[in-house]
């Protein structure tokens, strides 16, 4: 049994095709193929069925393949170890994102941060909160930026910076000829917010007290925010913005934004990852590089937020 054997029957697991895994982990199929077979034939089991489509673990296989994750792990540890006591930024670093930050943030930080550091191989992947979780979890992600302070005792977190939300408003709203939002003139009609499982659409709902408004069904099959800033740019209804997307506005899309009264929401971004990470020196180096991307207002709470 080998580490690479390991390697390629999780690489499987996560495909469910051999052709895809093979080309995942760089191998041809037939090599691939036969290096699982030569494990099944040492341990004297099949770990995957292959009768049918997508393919399958068996069931000795699931506990087989949880064990290999388990080692997986640990022999990365083994090697960030190595790079921690360097101090290197060199190796793959997996980070993931929100997709409600991604588009605004990203473009901030991460273009600078390649060129002042090329030795580092940065993968970011835009994930919801329930997705980094298990994905921090297994290890298959190194880190994450998300909008929440951790609850779990295994997930550690440092506050990034603090984002408000805006109003975007079409101009034939009544909402539109204030210059402030009040939580009491929203109604859910007109309304559109991300479908469930998205933490940005879960806190505007608590703060605007509307988790009994039964919003616009068309919101689930539209998608994301960019979506929603067309509709609203071509005079239907209202939705939120992050503020980091309004530096990204042209002058009459700018006109559409209405601040909330006071106090004004606000979320969290955290860069959070396992207890049990070891490379600290990439992550300050993440910390400070993203930490200076955005305005230097954004660093702290302000008396008027409230964070949601």
């Amino acid at each position: 049994m080998t580490i690479q054997q390991l390697e390629y029957i999780l690489a499987v697991d996560k495909h469910r095709h051999f052709a895809k895994a093979a080309e995942y982990c760089g191998v041809t199929q037939p090599t691939l193929s036969a290096m699982i077979q030569k494990l099944e034939d040492e341990l004297g089991v099949k770990l995957f069925d292959r009768h049918i489509q997508p393919v399958a673990p068996t069931e000795v296989g699931k506990k087989i393949i949880r064990q290999a994750r388990l080692i997986q792990s640990q022999v990365s540890q083994v090697k960030e170890i190595v790079s921690e006591e360097i101090k290197s930024y060199s190796g793959t670093f997996r980070l993931g994102v929100l997709p409600t930050i991604a588009p605004y943030l990203l473009p901030r930080f991460f273009p600078q941060l390649i060129e002042k550091y090329p030795e580092m191989d940065l993968q970011v992947f835009e994930r919801k909160t329930h997705e980094i979780k298990a994905d921090l979890l297994s290890g298959s992600l190194d880190a994450a930026i998300w909008a929440n302070e951790p609850e779990e005792d295994w997930i550690l977190g440092d506050t990034l910076f603090y984002e408000e939300f805006y109003g975007y408003v079409s101009s034939g709203e009544k909402v539109f000829r204030n210059e402030l939002i009040r939580t009491s003139e929203i109604t859910g009609e007109r309304l559109w917010l991300l479908d469930e499982g998205h933490c940005f659409r879960d806190q505007l709902l608590r703060f605007c007290q509307l988790d009994a408004v039964k919003l616009n069904q068309m919101a689930y099959r539209l998608g994301g925010l960019e979506t929603f800033m067309r509709m609203v740019e071509s005079g239907q209804g209202i939705t939120f913005i992050p503020e980091l997307a309004v530096a990204q506005l042209g002058e009459k899309q700018k006109e559409l934004i209405r601040p909330f009264a006071i106090p004004r929401p606000a979320r969290p971004i955290v860069l959070v990852r396992h207890k049990n990470f070891i490379r600290n020196t990439l992550l300050e180096l993440l910390i400070t590089e993203i930490r200076a991307a955005v305005p230097q207002h954004m660093l702290s709470l302000k008396p008027i937020q409230s964070m949601v």
